[in-house]
């Protein structure tokens, strides 16, 4: 026997804002997060000079020295995301509740705080390690969100990390949502955080696959779009708290929305060459695990990474799987790629947009490749879509796949 997962809370730290009306004004006004980041210009040997930091981003004044310690700002991100997200939910002081064993976590990064990196290196390279702390590895670990999650709460049921680069904060819904639905926890902190570092940027600028229109940052990155010259690089945290329908009833909690469906799966051919076969695989993967067709679905958060093969593959699968020109956005030319956030900011506000029936274009898109397959791209201004099934899709390093479908009826 299975049981219905509901979504009782959720939040998030992005570019643009830390919550949705901030973030819808913003957008409306014509605003993105990708910013030229001048510092870089004597300091790194990069192409790009783009990113999408969050800015004057601080929990000092939320926690104390002592809680903070063994977080860097990846950590931090998620934490903020995560309370925000308990507060929604009505839950954030549920000590009995966090205590009980019933709440777990799924969370994930594509990897852990980077600065803390430096005292190891310098240790391997000169034999020092006076830069190195007591809690340097904690910082580091790409289970660090997750983890320090937990302490902080006093979480004590199960941990699931994932570190699937850009899947981590989907594969952390998708997990979360079949730990509940199956009966091992009742309630679940879901999502993904990241924070934003030239070494990240540099793994995409090795490939050629940051964008280098370094003087226009309010025009890149361009999603779908015939002129895209590749990603721009973001960081942030999405948390979803996942509760049992029946658990989320009884206690009187508003109901967001529902997850109905999820499918991972990876390519098993190549490192970062996506391959369009394996990614329809999943998305049909997650249909069947909602039982639903793909008629029922009335749009797609796609991944949208603006780069060349990436959106190709992606729009190819798309079509594959729902045989019509089904409508399709992405955030990402607003928000940059967040790498392991992506998956959780997208869906936070995919849910948000839903409950709205309306939903932004994909900024940038002026002209859709016609390399990239016949689908219905969300372009130039919003659509009002009175939607209830939403399927949101990411894909990763590895050929890491994931698909959730979530539904909105008004509750």
């Amino acid at each position: 026997m299975t049981r219905r997962v509901v979504v009782t809370g959720m939040s998030g730290i992005t570019a643009l804002g830390n919550d949705w009306p901030t973030i819808k004004a913003r957008i409306q006004a014509g605003e993105t997060g990708i910013a030229r980041m001048s510092e870089w210009d004597d300091k790194y040997d990069l192409r790009t000079r783009l990113a999408a930091p969050v800015p004057n981003f601080s929990l000092k004044t939320r926690f104390n020295r002592k809680q903070l310690r063994s977080m860097g700002r990846v950590a931090q991100m998620a934490v903020a995301a995560t309370d925000d997200a308990l507060e929604m939910a009505g839950l954030r002081n549920d000590t009995a509740l966090f205590e009980g064993g019933r709440l777990g976590i799924a969370y994930g990064s594509s990897f852990g705080s980077t600065p803390p990196v430096l005292g190891f290196t310098r240790l391997m390279e000169h034999g020092d390690s006076n830069a190195i702390t007591a809690t340097s590895y904690i910082q580091m670990m790409s289970h660090t969100a997750a983890v320090n999650i937990g302490v902080l709460y006093r979480i004590t049921g199960r941990i699931i990390p994932t570190s699937t680069a850009c899947t981590s904060g989907s594969m952390g819904i998708g997990y979360a949502y079949e730990a509940i639905k199956y009966g091992k926890q009742d309630v679940m902190i879901a999502g993904g955080a990241e924070e934003l570092c030239p070494t990240m940027v540099a793994v995409f600028d090795t490939l050629f696959a940051t964008s280098v229109s370094n003087d226009t940052p309010e025009a890149t990155p361009r999603p779908y779009d015939v002129k895209r010259d590749g990603l721009v690089i973001g960081e942030g945290a999405g948390t979803l708290i996942l509760e049992e329908y029946e658990h989320a009833k009884a206690r009187g909690a508003k109901i967001l929305g529902e997850i109905v469906g999820f499918a991972t799966n990876s390519d098993g051919s190549h490192i970062t060459h996506p391959a369009s076969k394996t990614m329809a695989r999943t998305l049909q993967g997650a249909l069947d695990d909602a039982g639903l067709c793909g008629n029922d679905i009335d749009i797609v958060s796609g991944h949208g990474t603006a780069t060349d093969h990436g959106d190709i593959a992606e729009s190819e699968a798309t079509r594959a799987v729902f045989d019509r020109a089904v409508p399709i956005h992405t955030l990402k030319g607003h928000f940059g790629h967040s790498l392991g956030a992506c998956g959780a900011i997208e869906a936070w506000l995919g849910l948000e947009m839903m409950r709205e029936s309306n939903f932004v274009a994909t900024a940038n898109l002026s002209e859709v490749d016609p390399a990239c397959a016949e689908l219905d791209y969300i372009s130039g201004s919003a659509r009002h879509i009175q939607a209830e099934h939403l399927m949101s899709n990411n894909f990763a390093f590895g050929g890491i796949n994931t698909s959730l479908i979530f539904r909105f009826d008004g509750y």
